[in-house]
């Protein structure tokens, strides 16, 4: 399913109802930019948040022990897999692209006697 743009006046609304459902994924967040290249932030840690602070203009990414803000977001793309979000892509002002992808924690068998 190709991204849906997400209105600014609903990222709030969107990010409340998200980040319970991915509560205990795994996320790797990813910055892109000219300048940076490509660098990964936080690789496959437990998700423990997402939000959008209208007031101060800023989406906080909460992975494992990493609090990734992102200052003055212009666009909120979501990538569906079916009904799941697969990833959120965000630009910032300053034209640098933040990628959080999402996949479901791993399930080990249990361990040998």
């Amino acid at each position: 399913m190709p991204d849906d743009l997400i209105a600014k006046r609903s990222w709030a609304l969107f990010c409340d109802r998200i980040s319970p459902l991915l509560d205990g994924e795994r996320a790797e967040v990813e910055v892109a930019s000219l300048g940076l290249g490509e660098q990964i932030a936080a690789e496959w840690a437990p998700l423990v948040g997402i939000s959008y602070d209208e007031r101060d203009d800023v989406f906080s990414i909460a992975v494992g022990g990493l609090g990734h803000l992102i200052r003055h977001p212009q666009t909120l793309a979501v990538q569906w897999r079916g009904p799941v979000v697969e990833s959120l892509a965000v630009t910032d002002r300053a034209g640098r692209l933040h990628i959080v992808r999402f996949r479901e924690p791993l399930l080990l068998p249990p361990p040998s006697p």
